[in-house]
């Protein structure tokens, strides 16, 4: 993979950039061109910090010079700080008269979206830029690897789209399942407490018609007590067997005195006998 190019110039031409009849004030922009020479020597030997303050001394010196902006714009870049860069390349594009510095301004802007991996909006800045300068290969380079790099990107986002979205579905499913499951669960449970609860009121209304029998029972119990009881079938009543069995008491009784009259009646004392 080619790296990408940042144009870094030490100057441009410094045209006038005010129509005719405008009058351009000469001083400021020397001042400014001379703070941009200064500014260059100074982050050719990495001194970052006066170059910085010159480089934005000679920008506010002048707007016809857009030099300054452009150079401060790659320091930035060569230190990573793209946001920083990128607005100064866009002022420079602005400030820029000529199509080539244009190019190099919009060029470097297309660099900074891709650091950021804003792919389409590289893609439009590389094409600005050839707009101003056709020719240009590393840029017509740039402009196709952006161009590829955004549809990666795409494809690379419909796929975690996708991947989002299967990984919704089956979470609503995996919820469903369990939703079923429970209600599976809880219909059993329901089932269980009705069979329990059948069998609870069975044996509730085992248990009364026991209670009733009982009290039926207890009820009639008083009413043995008051009525005599009936015979049974072929069975004599107790009360016929009390005076069966007083009368055969008495026919003992009978028997028993007329046999002792008998004893004392035919009684013999013996004589003793004669030798």
């Amino acid at each position: 993979m080619r790296r990408f190019w940042v144009f870094l110039i030490s100057f441009f031409p410094l045209l006038a950039l005010a129509q005719e009849g405008e009058k351009i004030d000469a001083k400021s922009l020397r001042a400014s061109e001379n703070l941009t020479r200064e500014a260059t020597r100074e982050l050719a030997d990495d001194d970052f910090v006066d170059a910085e303050a010159n480089f934005r001394r000679a920008i506010s010196k002048s707007v016809e010079n857009p030099v300054a902006p452009y150079n401060l714009g790659n320091a930035y870049y060569t230190k990573e700080s793209y946001g920083e860069a990128f607005g100064r390349f866009k002022e420079a594009g602005e400030r820029a008269g000529e199509k080539p510095q244009k190019h190099q301004a919009y060029h470097n802007m297309g660099n900074v979206y891709m650091k950021q991996k804003d792919y389409q909006k590289a893609v439009e800045a590389y094409k600005e830029a050839l707009r101003n300068n056709p020719a240009d290969e590393e840029t017509r380079y740039n402009l196709a690897l952006a161009k590829e790099m955004q549809k990666k990107d795409q494809e690379q986002q419909k796929n975690d789209q996708d991947d989002e979205k299967d990984q919704q579905d089956q979470e609503q499913k995996d919820q469903q399942n369990q939703d079923q499951d429970q209600n599976q669960g809880g219909d059993q449970d329901q089932q269980e407490d009705q069979e329990n609860q059948q069998d609870g009121d069975s044996e509730k209304e085992e248990n009364k018609e026991g209670d009733g029998e009982k009290k039926q029972e207890q009820d009639r119990q008083p009413e043995q007590k008051d009525q005599p009881q009936q015979p049974r079938p072929n069975q004599l009543s107790p009360q016929q067997i009390q005076n069966l069995l007083q009368a055969m008491e008495n026919e003992e009784k009978k028997v028993k005195e007329k046999l002792d009259a008998q004893k004392v009646k035919g009684a013999q004392v013996k004589a003793e006998k004669d030798w």
